[in-house]
Order: C-alpha cells, then structure tokens, then sequence
C-alpha cells in the first residue's frame, strides 16, 4: 500500500428539509386547522480516528464527501426524517486544515476521538407551528436551511514513541528490520527509504513505536534531496535516535549536517530528547572506533552508543535507553 500524508478533499452537509403546509380535512372534523410538519435535519460530515490505518491514500481516489439532505415535511404533523451523516475515518495523529492549509480545525491523537467538519442545515417549519390564537390559519412554511460546504487539507503525523534520524545510508532501515518486525526496503543507495515506515519494539515485556523517516542530507529545508516533508512524522515522538554511519570519514560533520537541518526546520524538534548510536561498528577497528567517538564527543552533548545493526552487538543497551526515556516521556504527559 502507498503511503500518503497529505490529502485535499470537500465536504458538505445535507441540506435541510422543507417545512410543509398542510391542513387537516377529515369528515366530521368541524375545525381542521394546520397540520403542516417540519423539514428534517441534513445529515453532518464527521471525522474519526481509527485504528489500523496509517496512510491518506484512501483520500487520493475519494475526495467528495456530501451528506443526504433532511425529508421534507408532511401533512398530519409528521416531521420528515433527517439526512443521514457521513463518517470520514482517519489515522490516528491526522491534523485538519482549513483550505488555507494554516487555520488548524482540529487534531485527531487519540483512538475514537470525533470532530464534526460541517454541520447539517436545520429543516424549516411546517405551518402548524405558526399557529397561533390570532392566526388560526397560517399559510407560512419554512425552506430548509441549507448545509455547510468548504475544502480542508489532511495531513498526517504519525503517532510514534522514537523516530529516527540520520544520512542516508547510516543504517535507519536495518536498523528498524532488527528491533521491530517492520520490513522496509533496504539497498546500498541513497534514499532508498522514500515514505515513513513504522515498528513496534518489544523491550523487557514492554513496547514502544518506532518510526523512520527518509534520509535528511545537507540543504534538506531548501528541498534538497527529499527535504523536509516528512519530519512532521516525529514531532510527536519522546525521543529521537540520532544515527551516524560509523564509516564516514568525519562523523562528527555528518552529526552537525543532520542537527542544523532539524534546527532549519524548527517545531522544535532540535529541543527534544536525543540519543546518538555510532552504527555499523563491525566494520571499524578499536583504534578508528576510540577516534570516532571521541570526534562524537566533541560536537554532541547526548549519549552516545557504539552498535551495529548487523550484528545486533550494542543494540539492547540502546533500546533499554530508549525505554526508559519514552517511560519518562509517557509519564510527563500524563
């Protein structure tokens, strides 16, 4: 399935029924009087996070969304039935967006939460309630009021406890195979990662959600490479693993490259709390690790942890790090 984050789409409501005028004229009745009944309520346009969902692609072939008007109303009272309302099912962690894709409507986080996106126009009076002692007789009955129409913008933050940063190539991906039962593609070329993927770790009897966004590389917040575009993806993340090839020639400058993208970006993800892994270990010697991390040192004021993804050697001493921040982090929120 493909991933998508952003969708726009139009919504409107049904329209309300129209109220009817009607008088009664049963035999023997002396006086029959109004009896006109009033329209019924258009249905409204809902929005719902659900479960089991992590992409908008629905919303890329399905993009008008229009509620049943409400019945008119009848003679002998009878008040017609109302539109019936449509439900927008979204992931969890999708945000709202006017048309000026600016003014926030609203903030799907948690499971089950509703928002209703436009509301359904009233139906008019029938001419039985016009009634009244001086006008025995109304002849007045009410249009429906119509719905409410507008375009807003989805977009999609995914829910996540760790997201991970880092170049391309610094071993994201196989990383997240390793901890998680995520199976993204994995290739010796940049970019290989081209949309968010997301894991489940199990650490200790506990768990927690990892996301992985594509790489960042220097000039992301101009629109190099990929750009910024999926950062949004870990704003709401406790922790962020900050993943360096342990390869490169100078990884304290591939260090700085990422922290000045995601400081570019703002939201303030540079403010959030890091642990930096030195990966693929395996290929360095104890002499070029002891200089690699010393360089690290140098620039990084985080926890630094020497693994490999490979090998799975320094892996569980980072995620139990990792488990006890996103605890702390879960804790604070309440």
């Amino acid at each position: 399935m493909k991933f998508l984050d952003e969708a726009k789409v139009f919504v409107k409501s049904g329209d309300g029924g129209a109220g009817c005028m009607s008088f009664r004229r049963e035999k023997y009745i002396e006086f029959g009087g109004p009896d006109g009944g009033n329209g019924g309520r258009g249905g409204d346009i809902i929005a719902e996070a659900v479960g089991g969902l992590n992409t908008l692609i629905d919303y890329r072939y399905s993009q008008h969304f229009k509620a049943r008007r409400g019945h008119h109303g009848m003679g002998k009272n009878r008040t017609g039935a109302s539109g019936s309302s449509i439900t927008v099912k979204l992931p969890v962690g999708t945000q709202i967006f006017e048309d000026d894709k600016e003014t926030l409507i609203a903030d799907l986080t948690t499971l089950g939460e509703k928002v209703v996106l436009a509301k359904g126009g009233h139906g008019g009076y029938g001419n039985e309630h016009f009634k009244s002692s001086t006008n025995r007789a109304p002849r007045r009955f009410d249009p429906g009021f119509p719905g409410e129409e507008r375009w807003i913008w989805l977009r999609l933050k995914l829910i996540a406890d760790t997201g991970l940063l880092g170049l391309p190539n610094a071993g994201k991906s196989t990383f997240l195979s390793v901890v998680s039962r995520a199976r993204p593609k994995i290739a010796d070329y940049p970019f290989t990662t081209l949309a968010p993927q997301l894991g489940v770790v199990y650490v200790n009897e506990q768990e927690f959600v990892m996301a992985d966004i594509p790489g960042l590389i220097e000039g992301a917040h101009t629109g190099t490479g990929l750009g910024t575009r999926f950062l949004g993806h870990i704003e709401r993340c406790g922790v962020l693993l900050h993943l360096i090839d342990g390869t490169e020639e100078d990884v304290a400058q591939s260090y700085k490259t990422i922290r000045e993208e995601v400081t570019q970006y703002g939201h303030d993800i540079e403010q959030k709390n890091e642990i930096v892994g030195l990966n693929k270990i395996d290929a360095l010697s104890e002499k070029e690790l002891k200089k690699k991390l010393k360089d690290l040192k140098k620039v990084c004021k985080s926890p630094i942890y020497p693994l490999s993804a490979v090998t799975k050697e320094g892996v569980p001493e980072i995620l139990g790090a990792l488990l006890m921040i996103v605890r702390k982090h879960a804790a604070d929120l309440g």
